[in-house]
């Protein structure tokens, strides 16, 4: 195969740029993550592909739940800020607000303009990411606005 087509052919995927948190007891881990779909209406689901050998990984898999954030085009500098290890503070994660959602009291993004929180239904550890699915069991939605996406931040992820 030749890689350099397949990494560019991959690339060519559109994808968002949103921030994932889990918390488990005082675990509490985030990343800004990409790999993240709708595949089900009824009942709602989404799948997201979370680097295995990861603490986002760890904390997912351990709480059961994740939770999220749906950043805005134009913050990149948020996303930059959980290409780190999550750090709590005061009441911020990684410098920025958050606040527990409502149903399974995952982190979320005060500076989200939407966010959804999921419960666990199933994981596939396969490969050099997991794949969790999870039932979408509330969401809400701060502000109009139109979420970021990886290509708008210059950044590359897949291939």
């Amino acid at each position: 195969m030749d890689e350099a087509a397949k990494n560019k052919a991959l690339r060519m995927i559109p994808y968002g740029l949103f921030v994932v948190c889990a918390q488990h007891g005082d675990s509490v881990a985030a990343g800004a993550m990409n790999w993240i779909s709708q595949t089900s209406f009824k009942p709602p689901l989404v799948v997201l592909a979370v680097k295995a050998d990861s603490r986002p990984r760890e904390v997912i898999k351990e709480a059961g739940a994740f939770a999220v954030s749906v950043l805005e085009k134009g913050h990149k500098e948020i996303a930059q800020a959980f290409f780190k290890p999550a750090e709590l503070r005061g009441g911020r994660l990684n410098g920025y607000p958050i606040e527990p959602a409502p149903v399974t009291g995952q982190p979320i993004l005060k500076d989200a303009i939407a966010w959804w929180e999921c419960r666990v239904v199933r994981i596939v550890e396969e490969g050099d990411h997991h794949l969790f699915l999870g039932e979408v069991v509330e969401a809400g939605v701060r502000r109009e606005g139109q979420p970021l996406e990886l290509r708008e931040t210059g950044f590359f992820y897949g291939g």
